[in-house]
C-alpha cells in the first residue's frame, strides 16, 4: 500500500486512508464510523468514564428527544432555536418536540427527582450525550463542524462555598487529561455577553468566582469581554497543535441563572431552608468528533499505542513461522492488546510498509531465529516472548488520568 507524500493531511483523507469513518449525502454533517474509527471512539469513551469515576462523577443518561417546553424554559428557544431540530408530533398537533442540542436542562430533572441535602453537595453528574445541532449546510466540514456529535458533558451542582474548589478540580483534571497527549492548554475567561439571561449582579458573582478559582489554580488567562454563554461566564481551554493552530476544546461555565432558577433546583441547608445551588457546566473533550479530527491532523494519524485502532500487527517471513506468529497474536489478545496477524501473500518489506502506512504502532516480525529462540523482533530490538507480551500490554492500557 502506498500513500502520497504530504506534510499535513486533512483528517478526512486520514479517515479514508485508515478506514476510520466516512460521510454520505443521506446524513449531512454526521459521520458513519467504521470499525477502526469506532474503536478510537470507544477507547476515548472508556478513558472519559475512568477519569470521571476517579474524580467522583456519577454517570447519567437523558432522552435525546424532549418536549420543546424544556428549551423554552431554559432560554435556548429564545437564544438558540435556529440551531435546533424541532417539529410538531405528526400524530398530535398539540405536542411540539425537540432533538436536544445540549444536555444541560435535562440534568435538572435527575437532580430534582430527589430531595437534596447540603451534605449531598457537590453532586457531579456526567453524561456522554449524543447531541444534534442544525448547523448551516455550507459550514459543515468533516468532523470539525457536524450536526450530530457526542459530548463528554458534566454538570456539577454545588453550594456557593464549594465553587472555587470544584473549578480548581476541573482545571486540574483538564490539564492532566491533555498532558496525556502532550498538550499544555492555555485559558480564556469569557464574560457577560450583550444579550444575557438573568441579573447583572448574578453575573458579577459568577465572574468573580471564576477569576478567584483561576488565580487559586495558578492559571494565567486571557480575558475576552462579552464572549460568555447567554446564561453564564466560562473558562475555555485552548490547545495549539503541530500546525500551530489554536483549538478551543474544553469549557467550564458557571451558571447561577439558567439551571438553578429556571428549573427551580434546590437543596436543603443545615438550617432546613431551601437554597439554590450553583451549577458548573463542564466538558473536557469538547466533542468527540472535533477532538478526534484534531488529533488525527496533529499526529498525522499516528496515535498513541493505547488509542490506536490496531495496536500491534505480527508479521512472519513464510508459512513455517505462522504457527508461532499465531501464538504471539493469541497471547497479545489475551493480554488485552488489539492485535492482528498479517496473512497477506507479500514480501516482508511490503508487509512492514503496509503496517507503517496504517500507523500501526507495534510491528512485530517473526522469522526462523525468533521461532527457535521464542523471541519477537520489534524495530531492531529482539525481546523474549513473555517480555514482549508484557511490554506491549502495558503500552496498550488506557493511562490513568
Amino acid at each position: 500500500m502506498e500513500e502520497p507524500e504530504k506534510k499535513h493531511r486533512d483528517h478526512r483523507e486520514l479517515g479514508q486512508l485508515l478506514d476510520l469513518f466516512s460521510f454520505h449525502d443521506i446524513a449531512p454533517g454526521a459521520a458513519f464510523w467504521h470499525p477502526n474509527g469506532m474503536t478510537i471512539f470507544r477507547v476515548l469513551e472508556s478513558a472519559a468514564r475512568q477519569m470521571n469515576d476517579r474524580a467522583g462523577y456519577k454517570e447519567i443518561s437523558t432522552p435525546i428527544m424532549v418536549k420543546s417546553d424544556v428549551f423554552k424554559k431554559s432560554g435556548h428557544w429564545e437564544h438558540y432555536r435556529k440551531n435546533m431540530f424541532h417539529f410538531v408530533n405528526p400524530t398530535d398537533e398539540n405536542e411540539e418536540l425537540a432533538i436536544k442540542p445540549m444536555n444541560c436542562p435535562e440534568s435538572t430533572y435527575v437532580f430534582n427527582a430527589s430531595t437534596r441535602s447540603y451534605r449531598d453537595m457537590p453532586l457531579r453528574f456526567a453524561e456522554l450525550g449524543r447531541l444534534h445541532r442544525n448547523e448551516l449546510s455550507g459550514t459543515l466540514g468533516g468532523l470539525f463542524r457536524v450536526r450530530q456529535m457526542t459530548m463528554d458533558d458534566a454538570h456539577v451542582y454545588c453550594r456557593p462555598d464549594q465553587v472555587e474548589t470544584e473549578i480548581r478540580h476541573i482545571v486540574d483534571l483538564t490539564m492532566r487529561f491533555y498532558a496525556v497527549f502532550g498538550f499544555k492548554p492555555t485559558c480564556v475567561l469569557a464574560t457577560r455577553p450583550e444579550k444575557f439571561m438573568g441579573d447583572a449582579a448574578d453575573w458579577d458573582k459568577a465572574e468573580a468566582a471564576l477569576k478567584s478559582a483561576l488565580a487559586a489554580s495558578g492559571m494565567e488567562y486571557e480575558l475576552q469581554e462579552g464572549e460568555g454563554a447567554f446564561y453564564g461566564p466560562k473558562i475555555e481551554f485552548h490547545l495549539r497543535d503541530s500546525q500551530d493552530r489554536d483549538w478551543q476544546m474544553g469549557t467550564a461555565q458557571l451558571d447561577l441563572v439558567m439551571l438553578p432558577k429556571q428549573f427551580e433546583t434546590q437543596y436543603v441547608d443545615e438550617s432546613g431552608e431551601k437554597k439554590m445551588p450553583w451549577v458548573i457546566h463542564r466538558a473536557i473533550f469538547g466533542t468527540f468528533e472535533r477532538f478526534i479530527g484534531m488529533m488525527l491532523e496533529h499526529t498525522d494519524g499516528t496515535l498513541p499505542v493505547w488509542l490506536a485502532p490496531v495496536q500491534a500487527t505480527v508479521l512472519y517471513v513464510n508459512d513455517s513461522q505462522r504457527a508461532y506468529a499465531e501464538e504471539v497474536v493469541a497471547a497479545l489478545v489475551a493480554a488485552g492488546v488489539r492485535a492482528e496477524l498479517d496473512t497477506q501473500n507479500a514480501t516482508l518489506g511490503k508487509k512492514i510498509r503496509a503496517a507503517e502506512v496504517l500507523r500501526i504502532p507495534v510491528i512485530a516480525v517473526i522469522g526462523e531465529k525468533e521461532v527457535a529462540a521464542r523471541t519477537v523482533s520489534v524495530r531492531n530490538d529482539v525481546k523474549p516472548f513473555d517480555v514482549f507480551i508484557a511490554d506491549t500490554a502495558k503500552a496498550a492500557k488506557i493511562p490513568i488520568i
